[in-house]
């Protein structure tokens, strides 16, 4: 197991007894495995979020390089629209 420290958190009791539960209902060893998990799956998150907010700046960016925009015809972008609807229920 890599370096242990330990930290001090204050949690509500409605959070201490979901983590009681989960240890009684032997889903956990111990609340601190909880807690790792639970850390665990918060930091995954956070890279997929960084990873998502890189493409949209990236797409921001590819879309202020290609210039600015011309009028849009919504008619035409309804059309197309409801055609690849169509087409993506077809194949459901």
């Amino acid at each position: 197991m890599p370096d242990v420290q330990k930290v001090s958190v204050a949690l509500t009791a409605e959070q201490v007894a979901t983590l009681q539960a989960a240890v009684k209902t032997g889903e956990y060893a111990t609340t601190s495995e909880a807690i790792r998990e639970a850390l665990r799956e918060w930091q995954r998150k956070r890279e997929l979020h960084a990873e998502e907010v890189g493409r949209l700046r990236a797409a921001w960016r590819k879309g202020k390089a290609s210039g600015k925009a011309g009028a849009v015809d919504f008619e035409s972008v309804r059309d197309e629209a409801r055609r690849r609807l169509k087409k993506v229920r077809r194949t459901a």
